[in-house]
């Protein structure tokens, strides 16, 4: 057994190491007692080999590659493509790897990359193209979502998911809500897993599947500015007078501290409310974006609104809300009362002062918004329902991987010192995987990048968002990575938070988590 006896050659003239053999007679006495004597020596290496092939071999999956021991004993010249068939298994030696049969690092690398693509693949046992992912509700039939998608109900089929709790075994609960979770606790997350829903979907970039009210599709953010022509600063829709912050607090110490608003709203109402809304807020310089509650993520059309009308939003509501501007300086928090004061003589300045205000404005207007915002708002250019069955997709495939025949694969092909790592990356937004190949030597946070941005290059790859966003800011064929991050993470880990403590951190992921899977966001 091992892999001498897989290796031999039926060359003419091939030689044992260190024993050349002429052309025409036979070997001289002096010869066979050499070899002999050299017999032991040859066993031993023999046993030895074998014992570190065994190590790392696979028995079921490569017993083609296994002779008896009798074959063990033959001289052997190995051609490439048997040199390729052992790349995955290696040795301590250079004797016995690839390097000492004559072929380059780069095709040892290529023989491995081939043999953990083969090794490393599998068969699931759902098809979701056939079988497509099922959730009980409304009647959809997502044909544009990367995985097979059906929203309805089936009396011959159980579902996957269903909206409410509880559900039947095997079935996924799922909580879906728009509101706020200081109105609604049971949309707070760690309330929602308390009260047993398996996935949660809210404003919420922490939740499974956050639905946020941005969107390219539905607010058209990068529509031109147009003149500014009334006299009042900003403009006010505000109807429900009861909201638990201070909303209205704050509109009344602006106008304390004469800032000139015009009310449109059911509060504090100095305007006729029967209007266009949007088309309304482009005439002002300022728009108040004052949300119900001061929740994390929770940003609502309010916001979007601001933003589409070519105003500078004074927004309160949630503590991250510069995490939603499309560039520095583009918006204005009042976090607490005590800041409307500042806020109130930021707005004189900006209105005073044209350029002043055009680079808080028009510089995203017309130069197009931060890379962090067309990260945000792209997620939305997949809709939270095919979010969601690719979610549940990932979820059984995660599960079925677990199985012990998943086990088995490699995930990696060591030569001597050097392993080459078998790793999968998509879009968000995507399903499926491709396969990128990391050495260890090599083993970078800038290499890992590079990889990713060299496999969707040769795919031609055309960004998920690309029909989505407006024509200005979709830029050329060119691929941009903001975010390369383990599948898993929740948007606002893969935004916000998650970074690669340097090439150390990204080592110690790759080498704890066998055929790790990455997410890429392109924009």
């Amino acid at each position: 057994m091992g892999i001498l006896p897989n290796l031999r050659s039926t060359r003419t003239g091939s030689t044992q190491e260190g024993l050349p053999l002429s052309s025409g007679s036979p070997p001289s006495t002096a010869t066979k007692k050499k070899w002999t004597n050299l017999m032991p020596l040859f066993v031993a290496f023999v046993v030895i080999a074998e014992i570190a092939f065994l190590g790392r071999l696979d028995m079921a999956k490569n017993a083609a590659l296994v002779n008896s021991w009798t074959d063990s004993f033959y001289p052997f010249a190995p051609t490439k493509e048997e040199a390729v068939a052992v790349a995955g298994f290696g040795s301590s030696g250079d004797d016995m790897g690839l390097g000492g049969l004559g072929l380059d690092r780069s095709s040892e690398a290529e023989g491995c990359e081939e043999w953990l693509e083969k090794e490393d693949a599998v068969a699931y046992s759902r098809d979701f193209g056939k079988e497509p992912i099922c959730v009980a509700g409304a009647e959809q039939d997502w044909t544009s979502c990367a995985v097979g998608c059906k929203h309805g109900f089936n009396p011959n089929k159980k579902p996957d998911a269903a909206f409410g709790f509880p559900q039947q075994s095997g079935t996924a609960s799922v909580l879906r809500s728009m509101e706020s979770a200081q109105y609604y606790a049971e949309n707070n997350i760690a309330n929602a897993r308390r009260r047993g829903y398996d996935i949660v979907m809210t404003t919420s970039l922490s939740s499974d599947v956050p639905v946020g009210y941005f969107s390219w599709a539905e607010y058209d953010i990068m529509a031109p500015v147009q003149p500014k022509t009334e006299s009042a600063l900003a403009a006010a829709f505000i109807s429900n007078c009861g909201a638990r912050n201070f909303r209205l607090q704050a509109l009344e110490a602006l106008e304390k501290a004469n800032i000139k608003i015009d009310s449109y709203g059911g509060c504090h109402r100095n305007r006729d409310g029967r209007v266009d809304k949007v088309q309304t807020l482009k005439r002002y310089k300022f728009s108040f974006a004052f949300e119900n509650s001061n929740e994390e993520d929770y940003v609502t059309e309010k916001f979007f609104q601001s933003l589409v009308a070519g105003t500078i939003p004074v927004v309160v509501g949630p503590p991250n809300i510069q995490d939603f501007a499309p560039s520095p300086g583009s918006v204005l928090y009042i976090k607490e009362l005590k800041d409307v004061d500042s806020v109130a003589k930021r707005m004189k300045y900006l209105a005073e002062n044209s350029d002043a205000y055009n680079q808080s404005l028009s510089r995203w207007k017309y130069e197009g918004p931060s890379d962090s915002f067309k990260a945000l708002v792209d997620m939305a250019a997949v809709h939270s329902s095919c979010r969601l069955c690719i979610h549940l997709a990932t979820q059984i495939r995660e599960k079925e991987e677990k199985n012990p025949g998943f086990q088995k694969r490699p995930c990696k092909c060591t030569r001597g010192l050097e392993t080459v790592y078998h790793l999968y990356v998509r879009e968000r937004g995507r399903f499926e995987m491709e396969s990128i190949f990391l050495r260890s030597g090599n083993l970078t946070l800038e290499t890992l990048e590079s990889a990713v941005l060299t496999k969707f290059k040769s795919l031609k790859h055309v960004p998920i968002w690309k029909q989505e966003r407006p024509e200005s800011i979709r830029g050329g064929d060119e691929l941009k990575i903001y975010r390369i991050y383990p599948v898993g993470m929740t948007q606002r880990q893969a935004l916000y938070t998650f970074r690669f403590n340097g090439d150390a951190d990204l080592q110690s992921h790759v080498e704890s988590n066998p055929c790790t899977k990455f997410e890429v966001i392109f924009v």
